[in-house]
């Protein structure tokens, strides 16, 4: 489009702009007066301000249009070339960040697995300290109720009254409240009581002190395994990337050699080449140095073969071009035979580099078999060992669930 033509149609359209510009202030002078007030302004302001961005969007317009060094016919290629480089390496860009987030996953699921099993050993140690305790410090006979339950209490009442012990202290079994032996108030053993109560106290204070030290050296144990474990598996990641990093470098010195190998087999055929070129070129200059045709020799004029009286070749000149013929089917052959002997060379070269490429994948996919395998051991065994705590928490631990009647025995006095 030239610049005639931008011109005739930017006229036009501010014409049709300017038309349509008139029309609502046309009809809105043409009113009556009297509604003047009543007239809703809010349409008016709407269609000033479209009219004001339409104008604006013309300027816009105006300006791309006219503006010489701006204006871009067809496709920028290099913008479109740009933006698809920029594309590609955001997709590699996250295509790395997923393979590090899918590594550290994998990383992170380990340590809480080992984490979470060595938790649940912790609780059932803790589970069987609590069960031996009360079947060692909490037995039936030491209970408060174990008084009225007792089967041998009212052993001994019908019993004569001389079978009955002597004296023994204000607080004995045989003292009643009809002996006037013991009264209220009294308090005759105060000083055994006290005795007995330091005793106990001191006996639960040291008893705590061996619970606390007992936790702290299980969380500094299992702090250690934690330690342990971190380190296990960051000299288990760094092994990893070594075995990569040495079958990269391999893989590269293999491929470095195989080129090394190609280039300098390719600059010796050049070699041979440019100097059996040399050679010919050489030949064929001697030979045009000392032919007959520049020397001027007398006697090919002797032997000259004349069209008019020519009867045909002789047998030696005939047998002479076989055996040329059949020197040079001698020489293509052999130079046939080279280049399928190089081609199967090339061939034998390309499926030697295939097969220790194949290799190389065979033991890729073996040591991530052998990884999978034992993340699924791994795992298999880990639910074995939580199936096992939970059987056991459900068939040991809360097999005597409380009832309402052991809670109301609580809190029943003022004391």
């Amino acid at each position: 489009m030239s610049q005639n033509q931008l011109q005739r149609k930017y006229c036009r359209e501010k014409r049709n702009e300017m038309r349509c510009c008139q029309e609502p202030w046309s009809a809105l002078i043409g009113g009556s007066l009297f509604q003047m007030y009543k007239v809703d302004l809010s349409s008016d302001l709407k269609e000033v301000a479209a009219i004001e961005a339409r104008r604006n969007r013309e300027k816009e317009r105006h300006c791309r249009f006219f503006n010489v060094q701006n204006r871009v016919m067809g496709v920028d290629m290099e913008a479109l070339n740009k933006q698809v480089e920029e594309r590609k390496l955001q997709e590699a860009t996250e295509r790395k960040k997923e393979a590090a987030y899918g590594t550290k996953s994998v990383q992170y699921d380990l340590v809480v697995q080992m984490i979470e099993k060595e938790e649940a050993k912790r609780a059932r140690r803790v589970a069987k300290k609590i069960q031996d305790f009360r079947q060692q410090k909490q037995e039936f006979k030491n209970r408060c109720a174990f008084e009225l339950q007792d089967p041998a209490q009212f052993q001994g009442i019908s019993a004569p009254l001389q079978q009955c012990p002597a004296y023994l202290s204000d607080s004995g079994p045989f003292c009643g409240p009809a002996s006037m032996q013991c009264f209220l108030g009294e308090d005759l053993d105060r000083a055994s009581v006290l005795r007995m109560q330091q005793q106990q106290f001191r006996y639960n204070l040291q008893r705590q002190l061996q619970e606390q030290q007992q936790v702290r050296a299980e969380e500094k144990y299992a702090d250690m395994l934690s330690g342990q474990l971190h380190l296990a598996m960051d000299m288990q990641a760094a092994q990893m990337a070594r075995l990569e990093e040495s079958c990269r470098v391999a893989m590269m010195s293999a491929r470095a050699n195989v080129n090394k190998a190609q280039a300098a087999k390719l600059a010796e055929q050049q070699h041979c080449e440019h100097q059996r070129q040399q050679e010919a070129n050489l030949t064929d200059i001697q030979k045009q140095i000392s032919s007959n045709l520049l020397t001027e020799n007398p006697q090919d004029a002797q032997h000259r073969v004349l069209p008019y009286c020519w009867k045909g070749m002789t047998p030696q000149q005939q047998d002479d071009i076989r055996k040329a013929q059949e020197a040079q089917c001698r020489e293509k052959e052999a130079q046939r035979q080279a280049e399928q002997a190089l081609d199967n060379k090339w061939a034998s070269q390309t499926v030697c580099l295939a097969q220790a490429a194949l290799e190389l994948e065979e033991q890729e996919r073996e040591l991530c078999a052998e990884f999978q395998r034992g993340l699924g051991s791994f795992n298999h065994q880990l639910a074995k060992d939580q199936q096992a705590q939970q059987n056991y928490l459900n068939s040991v631990i809360y097999t005597n669930q409380p009832t309402a009647q052991y809670y109301l025995q609580f809190n029943t006095s003022s004391r």
